[in-house]
């Protein structure tokens, strides 16, 4: 059976949330993200609970930090098991080389984040004095994450193509069953179009967490990502 890639983007309060929430989901074992918020309220053993009741994990943590500390603390990551984990592009190559000795003995695959999809061209000029368009700038750092021996980048489905060409996963977050509010969002798009523009996974959210039919929404989600 192919992997489900489409992931659920459990930006919760707290474990009891978390439980609650994935309660009628039961049978469907969804793609879990957990990512700081989650993280940082529970701990790596939720981590752990998680796998052992047989979710697929992506530990969405962002390290960025120099090269010693990220592969570090990338060692631990590995003792939980989680299928995907990532950095930050913009920690250098050298970074990405650490943390993917810290994975070393373990079946993670690592990703690197590129620029947030809050962010737009109009971000990178005018606050983080980037003068390149947006969509080379993610070229530039996937290109490096390659070279760093990593197994893909997070981007918007809008550049989810150049991952294509380098032969990288894709996971695009922003992504939004239509009509469901952006929230703060720049560029996004719904799971058919991620599909057609060449994302590998699809991160949603909102579009399932805060609907009051999760499962129908989330069942929804897959269906466009992949019979559209």
């Amino acid at each position: 059976m192919e992997e489900n890639k489409v992931i659920i983007a459990c930006d919760f309060k707290d474990k009891a949330t978390l439980y609650e929430f994935l309660e009628p989901f039961k049978g469907l074992n969804p793609y879990l993200k957990i990512g700081m918020e989650l993280f940082y309220a529970e701990g790596p053993q939720m981590v752990k609970e998680l796998k052992e009741m047989g979710f697929k994990i992506f530990l969405d943590l962002k390290l960025c930090d120099i090269p010693n500390t990220v592969e570090k603390a990338m060692r631990n990551i590995a003792k939980l098991g989680v299928d995907i984990t990532n950095v930050h592009a913009s920690g250098g190559i050298k970074m990405m080389e650490a943390a993917k000795r810290g994975l070393a003995n373990s079946n993670t695959k690592l990703i690197a984040v590129t620029i947030l999809t809050s962010l737009d061209d109009k971000a990178l000029h005018e606050e983080l004095d980037i003068n390149k368009p947006l969509n080379e700038v993610v070229k530039d750092y996937a290109t490096n994450a390659k070279l760093a021996g990593l197994d893909g980048i997070v981007c918007s489905p809008f550049e989810a193509s150049i991952a294509k060409e380098l032969n990288l996963i894709s996971v695009t977050p922003g992504i939004r069953l239509e009509g469901d509010s952006v929230g703060d969002q720049k560029r996004v798009t719904t799971p058919s179009d991620a599909k057609k523009l060449g994302s590998t996974y699809i991160v949603v959210g909102r579009s399932i967490t805060g609907s009051n039919e999760p499962v129908k929404q989330y069942l929804e989600c897959v269906k466009e990502f992949y019979n559209d």
